[in-house]
């Protein structure tokens, strides 16, 4: 936008000279500390705020996380050291009667009462998947009986909750009761099996989780678990009464601590160490937490504003008084404006200046009128993205918004859906940046305008997704797949920069129905091939492909197994291109061929793990995510080429020692700060467990007794050669107080450390 001239008024311009001399004078002082006591004093006292919450919270979560992974363990002891796996391989209905079964389930209640003595534990039952058995502490007896009269339940709802009985259950929490008084959770066993036997049920007290989440802070309104999803699992104080669910954005990949302010209450949320899926959450009073904040805040505005309307005050009276003479000459013009500014040619006054502002106005509403005129594409292809998406399906409301913008269109007509999905790697076509990225498909869209001479509309749905809506030209007489033909040819244009795919969709003949044709159009993508060249898929496509096994045979696996206990690797990687080979000369969707790889990969991941205990679980979830990104058939084959690489060549003992070697100079350097071993784990693709072992074999001391002994050699240090205190002492060698500091020097030395400074000074 122009710059608006100042208005050369002899009354503004005494204001403003007055006003300016205040402004130096006074206000500059005056602005200046309310910043300082706006930005540094209020900043450090909201940072303060937020760290004490942050403390809180890490104990709350630390001690509850505690409680679970206690409950967890004594879960996973019940299972594995039961009777279980003895009583399943009894032949027969379990319910029936028989000496041997009648001890093994008699051996499983007297488990069940021990897991029941935990703390947190109200109830705790097995029930059997495969067969209509269910054994607590008290009883065993069928499934229907049980939950119609020892732990009763309505139809619809004993439903709901048989039906979670399926899958792997790792302690996974149930929603609450309807009756609020306790929650579930599931463990299903054996543990690594997607089709467990037995699911171990443990209600949860709410009353005894409500008392372990309690904060006792007057500034925490109330505390919460919240699940995966969102939802609540168990509350305290008034977040119940407040939040039923929390939204699922909230739950972001970081684990980091979040303080999420909203009006006059503060969302906090820690990530739970016992299921990343899970939070912590308090639901924190602002007014009471943030109140020496919002007071100094408060003060400072009310002094900087009552500072600025003074001298706002001032320079205006002064300035009114001096501007009476030319006072009437202003009201009469409110009413002949126009006329008035075209007369006037004086310059330096303020007609000229109200001429000179008109002339801007003229030029400002040209400006604006040409931007939206150059909006109108964008909108208009915004509009047909909300009815290829089906928000907009009422052919009335379709009129209505499309008469709004401008864009006219027949109403009734034929009108065919092509999506043309395009896929980007940079390792085959070179990495684009996102403003490569969209002039790429602005010359795209024109070309395909260009050699499509039907009436055809272009809108972009996604980034890697580009919509073609064609009507049918009643002269022309063209299919849908001839138009796909040519759009095609405008595809083969741009095989350097992306892999294309065409998916025709249905032929519709009301504009409201073109989300039909767009749903079938990216549904028949979903069919499309490894092929390399621009593929075009439509109905016919899925009575073309034939069937093709997309898993490994047991033989294919234990061939596989066998290559590698034999080390014949290259065999290995040559069989896995052979198989993929074959699925695409099988016309295998490219699908399906995933699937094929995924099982292969695994089958490779299942033969390393039993030689190599340096590669971790992101690790190998990263592996499938490059296969699920493959689109072509030079890409899988890049990529089991790089798998072969990295999981079937030994690691160097050298490097191992050189990151040894880095490991420990951090360590030397940085003593005096928190070293997590799961940082240096993680940098070396290790388990912890995996990583101790060979920091012992490396170093010649555990990870522990070498940190320790390390800080003990500085500590000493600091007693013979300086006369500081204790506390600081053990803050400067890593100790979080002095009774850690000094209970860690008399296990390695035998004596305190104050002794030791007496005896050798």
């Amino acid at each position: 936008m122009i710059p608006i001239p100042r208005p050369r008024s002899f009354r503004i311009a005494l204001f403003w000279r007055h006003f300016a001399n205040y402004f130096v004078v006074i206000l500059i002082p005056v602005i200046v500390a309310c910043t300082l006591a706006h930005f540094l004093v209020v900043s450090l006292i909201e940072k303060d705020a937020q760290k004490l919450n942050r403390v809180i919270m890490s104990r709350f979560s630390e001690q509850t996380d505690t409680a679970f992974n206690s409950l967890k363990t004594n879960m996973i002891n019940m299972l594995s050291t039961s009777n279980i796996r003895s009583l399943l391989k009894e032949a027969g209905d379990l319910s029936g009667e028989n000496t041997q079964r009648m001890e093994l389930i008699h051996a499983l209640r007297e488990q069940l009462i021990k897991l029941q003595s935990d703390e947190l534990v109200t109830k705790a039952y097995l029930v059997f998947a495969h067969h209509d058995l269910v054994i607590d502490v008290d009883t065993y007896t069928d499934k229907s009986y049980y939950f119609d009269f020892r732990y009763p339940m309505g139809a619809e709802e004993k439903a709901a909750y048989l039906a979670k009985f399926t899958n792997k259950k790792m302690m996974e929490f149930t929603e609450p009761k309807p009756d609020g008084s306790a929650l579930s959770a599931l463990m299903s066993y054996p543990f690594n099996t997607n089709v467990p036997e037995v699911y171990l049920v443990v209600d949860v007290s709410r009353d005894k989780l409500q008392r372990l989440i309690n904060i006792r802070e007057n500034w925490v309104a109330g505390t919460a678990i919240v699940g995966s999803r969102g939802e609540i699992i168990s509350s305290n104080g008034v977040v119940s009464d407040g939040i039923s669910r929390i939204p699922s954005p909230l739950a972001a990949d970081s684990g980091e601590s979040k303080f999420l302010i909203t009006n006059d209450k503060a969302i906090s949320l820690v990530k739970s160490g016992f299921d990343d899926t899970s939070y912590y959450l308090s639901l924190v009073d602002l007014p009471t937490l943030m109140k020496p904040a919002h007071l100094t805040r408060l003060i400072s505005w009310i002094f900087l504003a009552f500072f600025i309307v003074v001298g706002s005050f001032v320079s205006y009276y002064l300035s009114r008084r001096m501007y009476r003479p030319i006072l009437e000459i202003k009201e009469g013009l409110k009413s002949h404006r126009s006329a008035q500014v075209l007369q006037m040619r004086s310059d330096g006054n303020d007609y000229d200046v109200i001429k000179r502002f008109s002339q801007l106005i003229i030029s400002e509403n040209k400006q604006l009128n040409q931007r939206v005129t150059g909006m109108f594409p964008i909108v208009q292809e915004h509009f047909v993205t909300k009815i290829l998406l089906g928000e907009y399906r009422d052919a009335l409301s379709i009129e209505t918004y499309a008469g709004e913008i401008g864009f006219t269109y027949t109403k009734k007509a034929a009108r065919t859906v092509l999506g043309i999905a395009l896929h980007y790697d940079p390792d085959v076509y070179g990495r684009l940046s996102e403003t490569s990225k969209s002039f790429l498909m602005a010359e795209l869209k024109e070309r395909i305008l260009q050699l499509v001479p039907s009436t055809i509309w272009l809108c972009g749905i996604k980034s890697d997704l580009l919509v073609c809506v064609i009507q049918k030209d009643p002269f022309l007489s063209r299919s849908p797949e001839e138009e796909a033909n040519l759009i095609r040819a405008a595809l083969q244009l741009y095989g350097s920069y992306f892999k294309a795919t065409i998916g025709i969709g249905r032929t519709v003949y009301g504009i409201e129905e073109l989300h039909l044709s767009y749903e079938q159009a990216v549904s028949v993508l979903q069919r499309r091939g490894l092929n390399a060249n621009v593929e075009i898929c439509s109905g016919q496509s899925a009575l073309d492909s034939t069937q093709c096994d997309t898993f490994l045979s047991v033989q294919e696996v234990g061939r596989i197994l066998n290559r590698c206990k034999t080390r014949d690797y290259d065999k290995l990687l040559q069989s896995a291109y052979e198989m993929v080979e074959e699925a695409v000369r099988k016309n295998a969707t490219a699908v399906q061929i995933k699937y094929l790889c995924t099982d292969i990969l695994n089958t490779w991941v299942r033969a390393v793990e039993t030689e190599r205990k340096d590669f971790n679980v992101p690790f190998y979830a990263g592996l499938f995510d490059k296969v699920n990104a493959c689109m072509t058939l030079e890409e899988v084959k890049r990529c089991f080429r790089e798998f072969h690489e990295l999981l079937f060549q030994p690691a160097k003992g050298d490097e191992r020692a050189g990151k040894f070697t880095d490991i420990l100079a951090y360590i030397h350097e940085h003593y005096d700060e928190e070293l997590s071993i799961e940082q240096f784990a993680n940098s070396m693709n290790m388990s912890v467990g995996h990583f101790s072992r060979t920091f012992k074999e490396e170093v010649g001391e555990k990870y522990v007794e070498y940190i320790a002994k390390y800080r003990l050699v500085k500590a000493k240090e600091l007693l013979l050669q300086t006369d500081l205190k204790m506390d600081d002492i053990a803050e400067k060698v890593g100790y979080w107080g002095r009774n850690s500091f000094i209970r860690m020097f008399r296990k390695y030395e035998g004596i305190t450390p104050a002794k030791y400074r007496t005896i050798h000074q």
